[in-house]
């Protein structure tokens, strides 16, 4: 574990239900990427690879890049696929990570976020532009920061997953269960504190409820025309916006997430 590893303690592949969310978002993604020049995708900030690895049982080779090696140390747990190929580093260098050119791109979840200043939204661009071949489509989630800025939002759903035993526990009668929790303060500045909490719940224990892990995260909430500004400017055209994986209009101030499908020209 790494104290400059802000995730290093928070196990995504226990607290969000993998097999749901893939079979969710599995017609956007096969939609998307597979509308690039070729089937090679990099994804940026693939975390545990869940999703790199159903594009790969999809048919695409895939160049999974993340800068915490204790999500890609999670991602090792089981043996890679062949087609699959998972690099360390800083998403804003992912040019001088990777080899070769790619056919699309993606980046899901709180990634892009991490990136805290315009000239570091720049660079990401700028780089990621110079790894994609005409026409590549780019895949962008993230939460929609229009809605969290404009209506202070502060807490984003709770999850609920099973507990320390996981689902063979539950089956034995465990009725622990760990609480998932995001809460968040937004900014004037743009920047939001993100608190991702974990919390045991255990009902008939002296201690009930408690935490097992917190931690503070500065992020930046970027808005959906200063993203669009951004990758227009190094070549990464907007082309859709989305409110979700379910393609539904975005509604600055009422869709969960900005979804933002942009190509390289």
């Amino acid at each position: 574990m790494s104290e400059h590893d802000p995730y290093s303690r928070v196990n995504y592949r226990r607290l969000i239900a993998w097999p749901e969310r893939i079979r969710r978002e599995w017609p956007l993604l096969e939609k998307v990427l597979g509308d690039g020049p070729s089937r090679r995708v990099l994804e940026v900030g693939c975390g545990p690879a869940q999703h790199a690895r159903a594009l790969v049982d999809g048919g695409f080779e895939v160049v999974g890049v993340d800068r915490s090696e204790a999500m890609l140390s999670a991602a090792r747990e089981e043996p890679l696929p062949e087609g699959l190929t998972l690099v360390q580093g800083d998403m804003l260098e992912v040019d001088r990570l990777v080899e070769g050119t790619f056919g699309a791109a993606l980046c899901l979840g709180n990634v892009l976020p991490q990136v805290e200043s315009e000239e570091g939204l720049r660079r990401f661009a700028g780089a990621l532009a110079r790894v994609l071949e005409p026409g590549a489509p780019f895949l962008l989630q993230i939460l929609n920061y229009d809605r969290i800025h404009g209506q202070r939002v502060r807490s984003l759903p709770i999850n609920f997953r099973p507990g320390p035993g996981g689902e063979e526990g539950a089956e034995a009668g465990d009725e622990s269960e760990i609480v998932f929790l995001r809460l968040m303060t937004p900014l004037p500045d743009g920047r939001v504190l993100f608190y991702p909490t974990t919390l045991v719940l255990e009902p008939g224990a002296e201690e009930p409820v408690r935490v097992d892990h917190g931690k503070e995260v500065v992020l930046r909430g970027w808005r959906r025309a200063e993203v669009e500004r951004v990758f227009a400017e190094a070549g990464l055209e907007p082309e859709r916006a989305f409110g979700g994986v379910d393609e539904s209009p975005f509604e600055p101030l009422e869709s969960q997430d900005l979804v933002l499908v942009s190509r390289r020209v």
